[in-house]
């Protein structure tokens, strides 16, 4: 096995859950592949051994144990995540500034949100609602291009974070305290359409549809039927979200029966559509940067995201939730967008907050092996994807961390058994596999 990257921005979670894999690994190889097993730092590669030496101090109860008091309120370890950049614990700000300025923002904040581990979000509540509206107001009452560029770059910061918040919310939802209802409710019909979201599709599409078919055969966002390191089929995938979510949304929840889904689908799409065509006739010039520029991108996006997040598919059991997703420990996903990388856990539970991901994965850890899940390090979603266009299955097979057998294999057997996940299902296999209530759609 060759070395682990722990990256120095991983959160404290990801690192705990990484040295305690890291552990398994050295408990199964041998004494020359312990050797191997390094930690790299961001400014170069260091030989110093991984943070996780040691057997008694990693094992699974007393890193579960760790994992827990983080996130219980009632635990003197307790540690809400107040910005996305850094852990409370390593922010040392002056004695005045901290007493006087941040815990009591944490005071309030907490009482504020619905789960005390969330001050983020009121952290990125106000973020947004001072710097988004008032640029987005500001390009539409006097349009200057330098503005607009800038409002853009910023927006592209925001997107990631912005649309992983969400994620909790439309699953929830709601992300703040009961007492907030209104605001809760009433926000993201403000805040939506500035981060290319279409008032309600998130919900429609992703709670009301993909979870219910799960990548399946009849989820519109299935990778089943797609050869997955094909930029032509990606290309499709990506295209036919594009271009007919609008249509194929709607259609499916008559499909199945749901006629109130599909008319509350097909009425916030179309409606979104008619006020931004309003909108563009008012100010094209503003309308295009506030609104249509973030809405391209984010569609975008979000299906390179689910190409990902869905590439993986075992035929073997393609209905397995442990089977057909994928977990990954890397700092884009975790720390900046609430742990969207331990994707297995979610669709196990998608109702789970998303710091238990964490501390479910390893408490889940030994059937996580049996199903022979897939789990990644040092690698998001997108680049995942790039890797599977450039059919760099090496680079892959490097970021993966194998799990129980997988420890055994070499990285040539890592490889190839990558390649053998992302390969098209045949309408006869998905038939065999998925049974008779599958759609017939096809490529």
């Amino acid at each position: 096995m060759d070395r682990l990257v722990f990256d120095p921005l991983l959160t404290k979670p990801d690192a705990l859950v990484l040295e305690n894999l890291a552990a398994d690994i050295r408990a199964e190889t041998t004494e020359e592949k312990h050797q191997g097993l390094t930690k790299r730092v961001a400014n170069g590669h260091s030989n110093r051994e991984s943070p996780a030496n040691g057997s008694a101090g990693h094992s699974d109860d007393g890193t579960i144990a760790k994992l827990s008091a983080l996130n219980d309120p009632k635990d003197p370890n307790f540690e809400p995540t107040v910005f996305n950049g850094t852990e409370l614990s390593q922010l040392k700000l002056p004695h005045l500034l901290d007493q006087w300025v941040l815990q009591p923002y944490i005071r309030v904040a907490r009482s504020i949100v619905r789960v005390e581990t969330d001050v983020v979000m009121v952290t990125h509540l106000l973020l947004y609602f001072t710097t988004s509206v008032p640029s987005a107001a500001l390009l539409f009452y006097r349009f200057w291009w330098i503005h607009a560029l800038v409002h853009c770059l910023v927006q592209i910061s925001y997107v990631g974070t912005y649309t992983l918040m969400m994620h909790q919310h439309i699953h929830v939802r709601g992300i703040l305290s009961k007492k907030f209802v209104i605001f809760d409710t009433l926000f993201p019909y403000v805040l939506d359409p500035l981060m290319g979201h279409s008032w309600n599709s998130y919900f429609y599409h992703h709670v009301k549809h993909h979870h219910v078919e799960g990548n399946g055969p009849n989820d519109l966002s299935s990778t089943i039927r797609y050869q997955r390191d094909n930029i032509w089929h990606f290309l499709h995938y990506v295209g036919r979200f594009y271009f007919f979510i609008w249509f194929d949304l709607p259609s499916y929840f008559i499909r199945t029966g749901k006629l109130g889904l599909a008319l509350k689908a097909a009425f916030w799409e179309l409606s979104y559509y008619a006020t931004l065509v309003l909108l563009y006739r008012f100010n094209p010039s503003a309308t295009f940067v506030v609104f249509l520029m973030p809405l391209l991108l984010l569609r975008a996006g979000l299906m390179v995201g689910n190409w990902g997040q869905h590439a993986f598919v075992d035929h073997e059991e393609p209905d397995s939730d442990y089977r057909s997703s994928i977990t990954l420990i890397d700092v884009a996903s975790n720390r900046h967008c609430f742990n969207d990388g331990y994707h297995t856990s979610h669709h196990l539970n998608p109702l789970r907050h998303w710091r238990e991901h964490p501390v479910s994965f390893l408490r889940g850890k030994e059937k996580y092996a049996s199903q022979h899940a897939l789990v990644f390090h040092n690698i998001d979603y997108i680049m995942i994807t790039v890797r599977l266009m450039m059919k760099d299955y090496r680079t892959l097979a490097e970021c993966m961390v194998p799990i129980g057998d997988q420890i055994s294999m070499t990285l040539e057997d890592r490889m190839a058994l990558l390649e053998s996940h992302v390969q098209q299902f045949t309408e006869e296999e998905i038939w065999e596999k998925f049974g008779k209530e599958t759609s017939t759609t096809s490529l």
